[in-house]
């Protein structure tokens, strides 16, 4: 397999390289549509193809290749794939087919927009419709955005076509060391910062950031089946709890809802890419906070970026502070920033055995009014298990120091662990990065929970509460003083020495001016 790096240098390479042969023919922010579709237009058919290769091979047939099948004879096992993938892909259709000479084909915005009409409608009137419905619905072939004439707008897609076919990754994407649909969209946002993250918060988490969160959901929980993320995104924090629960993920069923209709397709896309299959996971769209698709469930993990300081209904919504979700804290998180109505949401969905792990934007620790009301009510009823802080400028975006506040219902104290990760980085380029040594030691100060001077702290409940419910690190943790210690006593002498030295050396010239 190959390592990291390697494969995350390949994948930016081709970015680039059709980013520039497509430079001012496609606008930037509309180009990442058409990257990642092909990307995921790639994988599932090398998993379909890879899958019923092996069902062959295990029957005996060692030579059998599915994509040199004829689509008559591959009508045949439509129907189990259908029950077993989700989909269907006719051997002509497959990505390995019509991405082996796209620039020859005259007719390949018709070809692909078959091929994409006749993968969606495999699955109609199935259990997976729901999951595959409009998965490469921004993958528009005839859009006057990629060319005003078909040839030119065949061009560009043979272009990224032939891009994304001679990428040189592991044959089976759940081999990749890295979050592909993930990097590529963190990749594309850095490329086009100027239009990246304008819609309501929507930044990326980082991968290592991702890592650490399903580390400290999934921490002395054996048992968990099912996990949510209600402002999930292209999947990402999903992705890396499946990925880190490795051959348990089998067993995990994955929910998640997200606002923006392409991320919303990027994470269906992203749990088929890694092999989930379609009745193990349920992402569904629309807004979380007013219209949630999963109430009344119960999940054994959650972890969560959702987006900072975004507006909401908040009170301007009689019916909100009524809501189950929200009416126990007795008051709603303001309009202007529904960061802690998310909070309130993912209590409500966390089960009694289920660790929540959320990234949130600083002011929610220390803000007043009706923020410092919830952060109370959570601190009373000892939900808030562990406030950590991150490095500055993690996110792309966001130059400023998040945190991690960890939720629990079960708690076995009723202290607070604090912990200062500030310093927990390395840089890389212009941005901070979490390397495995960081992230080990913030997920082992949040298992020991122990106190060490300068990194955690454990405080009651009742001392936050005395200090305005203040739930920031830095009130808590003591900052190691850097600064070179002075030894006053030696610094006077040697003041004094020098002043004799110099006292010395004035008489010396004067008597020597006399002597002139």
């Amino acid at each position: 397999m190959a390592s990291s790096n390697t494969e995350r240098e390949e994948l930016h390479k081709t970015i680039w390289n059709i980013a520039e042969e497509l430079r001012g023919a496609v606008d930037g922010w509309e180009f990442k549509a058409y990257v990642l579709g092909a990307i995921f237009y790639r994988y599932i058919s090398e998993n379909l193809t890879n899958y019923i290769n092996k069902l062959q091979k295990d029957a005996g047939v060692e030579d059998f290749d599915y994509s040199k099948m004829s689509d008559n004879e591959a009508e045949q096992a439509r129907s189990m794939m259908v029950e077993e993938k989700g989909f269907f892909i006719l051997p002509s259709q497959l990505f390995k087919n019509v991405a082996e000479k796209p620039e020859k084909n005259v007719n390949l915005n018709e070809t692909l927009s078959n091929v994409f009409r006749s993968i969606e409608a495999s699955a109609a009137g199935t259990e997976s419709e729901e999951q595959v419905k409009g998965l490469f619905s921004d993958f528009i072939i005839d859009s006057s955005r990629i060319g005003n004439s078909v040839e030119l707008r065949n061009k560009c897609i043979a272009s990224v076509l032939t891009a994304v076919r001679d990428m040189q990754l592991s044959k089976k994407f759940t081999d990749n060391s890295i979050d592909t649909v993930g990097d590529t969209y963190e990749y594309l946002m850095q490329m086009y910062a100027s239009k990246a993250g304008k819609s309501g918060g929507e930044y990326f988490t980082p991968q290592e950031v991702s890592e650490v969160l399903a580390r400290i959901a999934s921490y002395n929980n054996p048992h968990i089946r099912k996990v949510y993320d209600p402002a999930c995104g292209s999947g990402s924090l999903l992705m890396k709890f499946a990925k880190y629960a490795g051959d348990k993920a089998k067993d995990i069923e994955f929910y998640g809802q997200e606002i923006n209709p392409t991320t919303y397709n990027l994470c269906r896309i992203n749990m088929f890419l890694h092999d989930v299959n379609y009745a193990k996971f349920d992402i569904q769209l629309g807004n979380t906070l007013t219209t949630p698709h999963h109430l009344g469930q119960r999940f054994d993990a959650i972890v969560s970026n959702p987006p900072y300081s975004t507006k909401w209904e908040g009170k301007e919504n009689a019916i909100l502070i009524n809501d189950v979700r929200y009416s126990p804290a007795g008051v709603l998180a303001p309009a202007s920033k529904a960061d802690l109505a998310f909070t309130m949401h993912m209590l409500y969905h966390l089960n009694e055995t289920g660790t929540c792990a959320i990234v949130e934007f600083p002011g929610v620790l220390y803000r007043g009014g009706a923020e410092k009301k919830i952060r109370e009510y959570l601190i009373r009823n000892n939900f808030v298990d562990a406030v950590i802080q991150l490095p500055s400028n993690l996110f792309f975006g966001v130059g400023i120091a998040t945190c991690i506040i960890v939720i629990k219902k079960n708690k076995k104290d009723n202290n607070i662990l604090f912990v200062d990760a500030s310093e927990l980085c390395y840089k890389d380029g212009d941005k901070n990065k979490l390397g495995e040594e960081n992230q080990d030691a913030i997920v082992n100060a949040y298992a020991e929970r122990k106190e060490e001077q300068y990194f955690t702290k454990l405080v009651s409940n009742d001392d936050v509460l005395e200090n305005n419910a203040n739930l920031s690190v830095s009130s808590y943790v003591e900052k190691e003083d850097k600064r070179e210690v002075i030894d006053i006593v030696a610094l006077n002498k040697e003041i004094e020495e020098l002043s004799s030295d110099v006292a010395e050396r004035a008489l010396k010239l004067n008597e020597m001016i006399k002597g002139l």
